[in-house]
């Protein structure tokens, strides 16, 4: 029979809802069963797409033996993380306090009023080298709770005001100055892996804004290093096994240090953040394999991670009927029948298919060698390899349709789908993909239509339903999602809806005591503890999106309060980010645009005007970091109340005109693309 799981809309929770444990959603009713009853509570947290989520289910919680000792001892919850990434992050928190690392999926042990006092990861049935078997953890935990309660109590209590703390970092605030972003990039060079690009050992993750970050210090400081290393990096990965070699799109990790195997989920934020990483790297280098990238991994997310109502899902499983990435791998006869013997040489030399695999006796497509030499060992200039590559592609990808698909997570979360809205808005206006800025808005659309109400945001859509109340990461990430689209557009409905956003923001998750934000709103629920996030977690930590999207719509709209916010909470967290890059990149960003005095560009003329077209192009198809764009029609006089920028500014001439402003002080309108790169200090970017 199926348990209280079985009513929920997350598809995680769903999962579940046959196991024989009698699962509670996170409700109260869960905690006055736990009082009435005097038993501990089970926190069990996860997501639909991680692999040793399902495993511990299979091993555990699908054992009616197992099951049945958990719900004799225990009052049992079940949470998907990506709905309620609040109660993640503080328990998180609370398991890392105790053992010094953390994952999921992430069982921790609560008294009935909700305070943790024990916890790990995954457990195995039964002992399995250093892991303790599931069933013994169980038992030993009820036992002390059970004999030892004053202990555990005192332990909870200890923990709980620990997590107290690190909610208020006693940080000392420091003036902004250039030399904190110098010290930072200093700071994050001895992390960089040489060999293979990228930050760290195995496990090897994205690391997008911390390659952002590099971007801006070649920028900023003329590094051409900083570029090397981005450069060598994004190109790694493309030709790695974390990238989807045949269907586009990247996978969360790899196991490994050099970019081979990967753990298979695809998550929406990651491809998000690194097709929009890979378009900057365009605009900075020209590199041609970073254009190509982008636009392959914006169109996965297109075709595959696109929802028939225009918003993006939230994730691709690892795993599918027939095992862990098994959607994803070859063998030379795979591809031989796909493609016949000729084209099947190529394919298993150019993606490094052997007979003995890489991956469980098969292989994961990669880019083996550098695409020039195998052109010269098959005879063939480097374009004809290109097309034979691109048609060999294309049949695999249909060949591979074919198998039975990982599931896929059909949740539309805001900060998620605002990250995926921002890279297709920046990449539409760069790219010159107008194609790209229409996904954009009408995801953005449907987030305003399904998930706002005119006063509050909701996190997560789910079969037809809004729930939770947003979060910071919510607000702010789609603030910032916003004003990129504005910036592609110039609808100024996007900055109007930006603007009270921002206001709600302002008042419902400020901490007027540090000057920061809290990740919940002030009417939300009460938890135990009312936490922040100032370290990203593969996604940008919800205060350096906050600072981030203050800075860039207060200099657009002139609004000193916003930038002013901005400021106080970077000088609070700048020491902290200096000194951990790889932790804070989004703060390091924030930190680079309040300090890059940003150009204020107005520009004035219908952009379906050739003239206009060409001072726009030389705004957007260039790598300028450190601006705010905006754009009225001649005959478009409200514009200019929405975007004060745009006021007291007119044609001249007759002409289109830029006119651009820095530091308080504007310049001469200008009518030529050739004026404005001058003005801008920059090259005119190709046509």
């Amino acid at each position: 029979m199926p348990n209280r799981l079985a009513k929920e809309k997350s598809l995680y929770l769903r999962q579940h809802a046959d196991n024989p444990v009698d699962w509670y959603p996170w409700c109260e009713e869960a905690f006055r069963v736990a009082r009435e009853q005097d038993k501990p509570i089970l926190l069990s947290i996860g997501y639909s797409s991680c692999h040793w989520c399902h495993v511990m289910e299979r091993e555990c919680f699908e054992n009616p033996e197992i099951a049945q000792l958990q719900n004799e001892l225990f009052v049992n919850i079940k949470v998907d993380r990506e709905e309620r990434p609040d109660l993640d992050e503080l328990y998180m928190n609370a398991l890392q306090a105790m053992t010094g690392s953390g994952g999921w999926p992430l069982n921790i042990f609560l008294t009935p009023d909700g305070k943790p006092f024990y916890g790990g990861t995954y457990f195995p049935p039964e002992d399995r080298g250093q892991l303790p078997a599931w069933p013994r953890v169980l038992l030993a935990v009820a036992q002390a709770y059970r004999e030892r309660r004053t202990d555990v109590e005192r332990a909870a209590e200890d923990l709980v005001s620990y997590l107290q703390q690190q909610s208020r970092p006693p940080l000392q605030a420091v003036p902004l100055r250039e030399q904190l972003l110098d010290d930072a990039a200093r700071n994050l060079v001895p992390h960089y892996d040489r060999e293979h690009g990228g930050f760290g050992n195995a496990p090897k993750f994205p690391s997008p804004l911390q390659l952002e970050f590099l971007l801006r210090t070649f920028r900023r400081a003329g590094a051409p290093r900083a570029l090397e290393m981005v450069l060598q990096t994004l190109t790694a990965m493309a030709r790695g096994g974390i990238h989807d070699q045949i269907g586009g799109g990247f996978h969360r990790y790899t196991v490994d240090e050099a970019w081979l195997v990967p753990h298979f989920e695809k998550m929406l934020y990651d491809n998000a953040l690194l097709a929009r990483v890979y378009s900057l790297a365009y605009l900075a280098s020209g590199n041609r394999l970073c254009h190509t990238v982008a636009e392959e991994t914006l169109g996965y997310l297109q075709r595959e991670m696109r929802g028939d109502h225009g918003a993006f899902f939230a994730a691709q499983d690892a795993d599918s009927e027939e095992g862990e990435g098994a959607f994803y791998l070859w063998t030379p006869e795979d591809i031989a029948v796909v493609l016949g013997n000729d084209d099947a040489r190529i394919a298993c030399r150019y993606f490094g298919v052997t007979p003995r695999g890489n991956f469980e006796g098969k292989s994961i497509l990669h880019v083996a060698e550098d695409p020039a030499t195998i052109a010269s060992e098959f005879g063939l200039s480097l374009d004809e390899l290109d097309r034979r590559i691109a048609s060999i592609r294309a049949r695999l990808y249909e060949a591979r349709d074919k198998r039975p698909h990982p599931a896929r997570d059909e949740k539309v979360i805001v900060a998620w789908n605002a990250l995926a809205i921002r890279a297709f808005a920046e990449a539409g206006a760069a790219l010159d993909r107008p194609d790209f800025v229409s996904i954009a808005e009408r995801a953005a659309t449907f987030l305003q239509d399904q998930l706002w109400d005119g006063n509050t945001l909701y996190h997560v859509w789910e079969e037809g339903e809004a729930r939770f109340p947003a979060f910071l990461d919510d607000y702010a990430d789609l603030v910032n999602a916003l004003v990129s689209l504005y910036e592609a557009t110039f609808d100024p409905s996007w900055i109007a809806w930006a603007h009270q956003l921002t206001e709600v923001m302002l008042v419902k998750f400020i901490d007027p005591v540090a000057g920061d934000f809290y990740d919940t709103a002030s009417d939300g629920e009460q938890l135990i503890v009312r936490p922040k996030t100032f370290i990203d977690q593969g996604t940008p930590s919800g205060n350096g999106a906050a600072a981030e999207a203050l800075l860039r719509l207060g200099t657009l709209l002139g609004d000193h309060r916003f930038v002013d916010q901005a400021r106080t909470l970077l000088e609070r967290y700048a020491q902290l980010a200096v000194e951990h890059p790889i932790a804070c990149g989004q703060l390091l960003l924030a930190m680079d645009f309040a300090l890059g005095h940003p150009f204020e560009i107005a520009i004035i003329g219908d952009p379906m005007q050739p003239e206009t077209r060409a001072l726009l192009r030389v705004v957007q198809a260039s790598y300028l970091p450190h601006r705010v764009l905006a754009l009225r029609r001649p005959e478009d006089e409200m514009a200019a109340t929405i975007v004060p920028l745009l006021a007291e500014r007119s044609l001249v001439d007759g002409q289109p005109a830029a006119y651009v402003c820095r530091n308080f002080a504007c310049q001469r309108p200008v009518t030529t693309p050739q004026e404005l790169a001058s003005q801008l200090g920059i090259a005119l970017p190709d046509s």
